[in-house]
């Protein structure tokens, strides 16, 4: 008898305990064939004919529901939001290659890293257009997945992947290799193109508005906090690496990829193992030629490099792997006219001119506006507004103007003059001489302060829930907020005579902003919008530094010792402390109460590196508040019980760590008793 069958009061008889199980045991087994080896044993009616009775049976007996069930994939009730993770691994970015002699580069640069002459073995596979994911499996069953985020933390969309149909609940048991007792796999989810085609002619058929693009629709299926939408998509994924894995080692990438393989995970039939230099551009040329092909939408290969051991010499910068590249196909191109062009001032106070342009389809994705980066490009590239140009999106990504088409000029065409004062607040602007932006010198210029504090209240950042990008634009319009600083100082009075802003949302928000004044330095320091600083970064140099303290007074000498800390940020990070305003700025938040932790902190707190997992459903608080308490007071949240876990929280309906965590004798606590050792740090 099965431990994941839950019973209720009135007994079930054992024939239809047995006949649930076998039925559970095949379409787990036709799924794997049909999905992941394309090799089905049934036709479509028999399996369909096996659902509905699986279906049948679990309706009119719900004790023996279970969250590994096939009839999963068929989605759950909706969620009010999407609560976030931390991935135990960053998911980092790849670093992006346009030439042969990008990819030469790649190759030198790993071997003088490495200090190895002898020619480098790479596997190469092709670089799906859609959404990176994470898949966490505990003892075999899927336990959580995510999606990529920022690359530190992520969605969790559990449910929606599970409608997945390639995406195994359980992992696959063999002879070969044994189910590791933690896995976590990461994938890139992905409509092919007949998928994508059915799915808008269905939308047209309802008249709804088409998506734009494959990428676009598989993102917006992945969002939607019903999964039973999901599930009605056709979505794929194709697995191609891990974070963490217990109890099995590999000596290669491709020696992991077949390994997940034999565990019941699809891997891409279309990727070249253990190539040399040679052969990878042999294989570039091969998948550019046969791109239109495929059933799926690609843009390039990824690069990287096959031994393990490589890998980990190599290590990452603050945002790629040093042993991975990413080479693009050139870009889909298309021709347009500029009809206007427009200043855009962000966080820093730089000026992006943007060009306003006639509608367009690129590469399936409508395109009205293109970055023209800075004054020296549109010089350049000799770019006058009226001009008939081409434009592409770059890395398939971002639209940029390629080129202008003189010979279209009509002789009405005028020439772009970057203005002398911002266009928001009249401020003069200027450009130093080794720097191609030009920049607002008003650091109280509303477009900047805007942007500055939309990035402090971010989830990255202080997280402070109901603070908005339109509730932000409506705090600086009306004189509110000058600063991030100022956010402290709102009072619940001033939030209720807002726009849309009753009285229960401004007591919400102020409750939220209270709750945000206790802060990881990791988050404060991101929170602080300095140049160059991401999340991964600022986890870097929390990691290193300890208390603020530290930080704002660390010398040049002292960051260039950091690993992942480049040469501009070793030079910007002390010039961005020296500042008197930015002095004021954060002593005024700090005055207000903020409280900067890190588990590290001089005070040994009762959490203080501890270890912490949470199972099961808390009562007083969600599983993320939960989670940034124990963050905030010290300890670390993990999400699988190991033999270093100090603490199990458990909540209703616990899972399967419940049985872990006695296996390993993990101290067990409940909600009540988490509390009392929060209130103790």
């Amino acid at each position: 008898m099965r431990g994941d069958i839950q019973f209720m009061s009135n007994p079930i008889d054992a024939d239809i305990i047995k006949r649930v199980e076998n039925l559970r045991d095949n379409l787990h087994r036709h799924n794997y064939r049909y999905y992941v080896l394309d090799d089905p044993e049934i036709s479509d009616g028999e399996y369909d004919r096996l659902m509905r009775e699986l279906i049948r049976l679990e309706t009119a007996h719900p004790g023996l529901s279970s969250p590994d069930s096939p009839t999963m994939r068929v989605g759950a009730p909706p969620l009010e939001k999407f609560e976030t993770v931390d991935h135990s691994i960053p998911m980092l970015s790849l670093d992006n290659a346009f030439s042969d002699s990008d990819i030469i580069g790649f190759d030198r640069r790993v071997k003088r890293i490495l200090k190895h002459d002898d020619k480098i073995i790479y596997t190469a596979e092709p670089k799906l257009d859609g959404i990176a994911v994470e898949l966490v499996y505990e003892d075999g069953k899927l336990a959580r997945a995510s999606t990529r985020g920022d690359g530190v933390r992520g969605e969790l969309i559990t449910s929606n992947v599970r409608t997945i149909r390639s995406v195994p609940i359980l992992l696959q048991k063999n002879k070969i290799i044994k189910v590791p007792a933690i896995l976590e796999v990461r994938g890139e989810v992905f409509l092919g193109k007949e998928g994508f085609r059915q799915l808008n002619k269905e939308r047209l058929r309802q008249k709804l508005a088409p998506f734009a693009n494959p990428r676009n629709a598989a993102a917006g299926s992945l969002r939607q906090l019903s999964s039973k939408i999901t599930a009605k998509r056709p979505l794929e994924i194709f697995f191609y690496g891990i974070g963490i894995i217990e109890g099995i080692v590999t000596q290669s990438h491709w020696e992991t990829l077949r390994t997940l393989q034999l565990l019941g995970f699809r891997i891409n039939p279309q990727i070249r193992p253990r190539i040399s230099l040679k052969e990878v551009f042999e294989y570039y040329q091969e998948l550019k030629k046969n791109r239109s092909m495929l059933p799926y939408d690609i843009d390039g290969m990824v690069v990287k490099v096959d031994r393990v051991s490589f890998q980990q010499r190599l290590g990452t910068t603050s945002r790629s792997p040093r042993w991975a590249i990413a080479y693009k196909f050139k870009a889909v191109q298309e021709t347009t006219r500029i009809e206007n062009i427009k200043v855009q001032v962000g966080r820093t106070g730089v000026l992006t001119p943007v060009a306003r342009l006639m509608p367009v389809i690129v590469g399936g994705a409508m395109v009205s506006r293109a970055t023209l980066h800075n004054e020296d490009e549109i010089e350049k590239k000799g770019i006058r507004i009226g001009d008939t140009v081409l434009i592409q999106r770059a890395g398939d990504v971002i639209p940029e103007v390629v080129k202008v088409i003189e010979s279209k000029r009509t002789g009405t065409e005028t020439v772009f003059v970057m203005p002398k004062r911002c266009p928001v607040c009249d401020s003069l602007v200027t450009r130093a001489k080794d720097e191609s932006a030009t920049r607002c010198i008003n650091s109280t210029c509303p477009a900047q302060v805007k942007e500055r504090i939309k990035h402090f209240a971010s989830k990255g950042a202080f997280d402070i829930d109901g603070l908005g990008d339109k509730l932000v634009e409506q705090l600086v319009d009306r004189g509110l907020l000058s600063s991030y600083a100022d956010i402290f100082q709102l009072e619940e009075e001033q939030l209720i005579h807002l726009q849309r802003m009753g009285k229960k949302s401004a007591r919400n928000l102020a409750l939220a902003i209270e709750r945000s004044k206790k802060v990881t330095l990791s988050r404060f320091i991101y929170a602080l919008g300095i140049r160059h600083v991401g999340e991964h970064v600022a986890g870097i140099l929390a990691e290193k530094y300890r208390i603020f303290e530290s930080l704002s007074n660390a010398s040049t000498d002292d960051l260039k010792s950091i690993e992942g800390i480049g040469p501009v940020l070793v030079e910007s990070l002390p010039k961005f402390f020296r500042q008197n305003e930015n002095q004021v700025t954060i002593s005024r938040i700090l005055n207000s109460g903020v409280q900067v932790v890190h588990r590290d902190f001089e005070k040994r707190d009762v959490l203080d590196g501890k270890i912490f997992v949470l199972t099961g459903t808390l009562v007083s608080m969600t599983r993320s508040e939960a989670q940034n308490l124990i963050k905030v007071a010290g300890g670390n949240v993990a999400r699988s019980v190991t033999q270093n876990t100090d603490y199990l929280v458990v909540g209703k309906s616990p899972g399967s760590k419940l049985d872990r965590a006695r296996e390993r004798h993990v101290e067990i606590i409940d909600e009540a008793v988490l509390k009392r050792l929060i209130s103790k740090s």
